[in-house]
């Protein structure tokens, strides 16, 4: 995903008007990631995209919490592990494919034991 690219499969199966719309927590990832040689204050980043600052700074930190995003007081920056962003970016992909497909549903209501936890 690093440099505003995306995986070959997701572009041939996206319909012409998939990446019009993102929301925030997106546009904070694809903002950090398309300017992945700089680290930014979460100011700097909700005037750039048009968000209100704590709005922001929520979802950074929930960012941070799923190692997505890295945190040196007062700056943010993508992570560098491009691993786990790919991996959270085609799991977020295949969500809202589903959400298309079948509807929204609340997780908990199709569950299973054997789910395992995603971080």
């Amino acid at each position: 995903m690093s440099g505003g690219a995306i995986d070959i499969d997701e572009f041939e199966d996206a319909a012409e008007d998939d990446f019009k719309t993102r929301n925030d927590t997106e546009r904070i990832v694809v903002f950090l990631d398309e300017h992945d040689d700089r680290a930014w204050k979460a100011a700097t980043i909700a005037d750039r995209i048009d968000l209100e600052p704590d709005a922001v700074s929520a979802i950074l930190s929930r960012l941070k919490g799923r190692g997505l995003v890295r945190h040196k007081r007062p700056y943010w920056a993508i992570t560098d592990d491009e691993d786990r962003l790919r991996a959270a970016y085609r799991l977020h992909h295949y969500h809202q494919n589903a959400d298309a497909q079948y509807g929204e549903e609340a997780l908990d209501a199709v569950e299973t034991d054997g789910m395992e936890d995603v971080v």
